[in-house]
């Protein structure tokens, strides 16, 4: 007799669709819920007294906050400046995450080793301990009161964290298909770009909702770096329309809707990519 034993056999179809659903319905508990009060609270009409009781059909139902929210906050250009810098910094850190996550999944393992650790080292790192000299080197290059300090941590990848995911993504890879990589003479680049890049999609799609999600809701960057009003990111404007009276709140509600909206759209978009479970072809 043979003592080779069978490993555990995944999941019935029926049963991974089951899972989803409460799945599904777990997040839609949490999520929801806030949101529709979110959104109703924005539809109140300003300059009431604030109701005791959450509605959640407001009355009058009226969408003049959301007007007065783009006049007094500058929503329509801190919009425009946070998009700006979500176009730039998130496929620039995800392109260079990847290729920084290959690079140590093809290197030597004792240099990989050393790689990993020096990588683990800065995760640990605050953010917040590198303000000051990051601060410092804007300063002297001229760059404060601009954009760019918001775009160049892309430059890294923004955060070790993205290149550790993409490092064990590439190493998950058979190593049949780096070698077939070879015998088509295919140069790491392209290995990368045609290859490997392809086989992580799902990865890809979530490391971009999070990293746009990231930026489009940095606050301490702009906060630090910024201070022409022209300049503002949404978060900043946001923080312009907190101060308002309680009876002006539908205002700051309706641009929290604003600043919401498209970080939700974003995940909707990439859930699909990053749940996507591959059939049998690997597709």
């Amino acid at each position: 007799m043979r003592g080779r034993g069978r490993g555990p056999s995944p999941l019935p179809e029926g049963a991974l669709r089951i899972w989803r659903t409460l799945g599904a319905a777990f997040v839609l508990l949490v999520f929801v819920p806030p949101l529709v009060l979110l959104v109703s609270g924005s539809l109140t009409e300003p300059g009431l007294p604030p109701s005791p009781t959450p509605q959640l059909v407001p009355e009058p139902v009226a969408t003049v906050g959301y007007q007065q929210a783009v006049e007094l906050g500058g929503l329509l250009r801190a919009s425009l400046n946070s998009v700006l810098v979500a176009v730039v910094a998130v496929p620039l850190s995800v392109l260079v995450a990847s290729l920084a996550g290959f690079a140590m999944a093809r290197l030597a393992p004792r240099t990989t080793a050393t790689v990993l650790a020096a990588s683990l080292v800065a995760l640990m790192v605050p953010a917040t301990a590198l303000l000051v000299p990051r601060f410092a080197i804007f300063r002297m290059l001229g760059l404060t009161d601009t954009l760019v300090p918001l775009v160049a941590p892309a430059l890294v990848g923004t955060s070790p964290l993205y290149v550790l995911v993409y490092y064990l993504a590439f190493r998950a890879l058979p190593a049949e298909l780096y070698d077939a990589c070879l015998v088509e003479d295919l140069s790491p680049v392209r290995t990368w770009w045609r290859m490997a890049l392809p086989m992580v999609r799902p990865v890809t799609a979530g490391l971009t909702a999070l990293t746009f999600v990231l930026t489009w809701s940095n606050f301490l960057d702009p906060l630090v770096y910024v201070y022409d009003r022209d300049l503002f990111t949404l978060p900043l404007a946001l923080r312009s329309l907190s101060v308002l009276d309680p009876t002006n709140f539908p205002v700051f509600l309706a641009g929290a809707v604003v600043a919401t909206a498209p970080a939700l759209v974003v995940f909707v978009l990439a859930q699909r990519r990053f749940l996507h479970t591959p059939d049998r072809n690997g597709r």
